[in-house]
């Protein structure tokens, strides 16, 4: 389902945002160009695990829940809210889905499809790149957390430790895909 916001309310919302605090308020302009506002209903997939990697998001008004497996396995690994950006990922290499994203409550997202992200990088905005070097280092502090945490469950020795403790790092490296 797709939704409206004006202009002024999406452009006030992104300079908000700290994935897009390096862009002035005529840099945002390019990226409100290219936003699509989706709604979502209770319990509704925003995408599946599996699913083409075709656009990133960020959460403008409610939750998201992250989860990984199927069925009787399926288990949330993260929880989202306002502001939260997931599916970066896909915005620079188009990789199917590690995880699926639904609604906790009614829900609205801002999503950007990869194929006009791809356009504003082919036409050389300035915007792009800025969002391109935000998206790095959010893909850089996860890395670095990840492997702090490694490094902690290494040292620990102990294989139930080992595996308990790379469980989860593993599941929270999917959030952003």
């Amino acid at each position: 389902m797709t939704a409206s916001l004006s202009a002024e309310k999406t452009l006030q919302f992104l300079l908000d945002a700290p994935m897009f605090g390096d862009l002035s308020p005529q840099e945002l302009t390019r990226i409100v160009d290219i936003v699509e506002v989706q709604e979502v209903s209770d319990g509704g997939v925003v995408f599946a695990e599996g699913d083409p990697g075709d656009a990133w998001y960020v959460v403008y008004d409610g939750e998201v829940e992250v989860l990984k497996g199927e069925g009787d396995k399926e288990r949330a690994i993260a929880i989202l809210g306002r502001r939260a950006c997931f599916g970066e990922m896909a915005i620079l290499d188009g990789s199917p889905r590690s995880a699926t994203v639904r609604a906790r409550g009614p829900l609205t997202v801002m999503r950007f499809a990869r194929r006009d992200f791809a356009a504003l990088l082919k036409a050389d905005t300035l915007a792009a790149y800025k969002l391109v070097h935000q998206i790095a280092l959010v893909l850089v502090s996860r890395q670095r957390r990840t492997t702090s945490r490694l490094v902690e469950i290494l040292d620990a020795g102990d294989a139930g430790s080992m595996r308990d403790g790379l469980a989860p790092i593993v599941e929270q490296s999917s959030v952003a895909e």
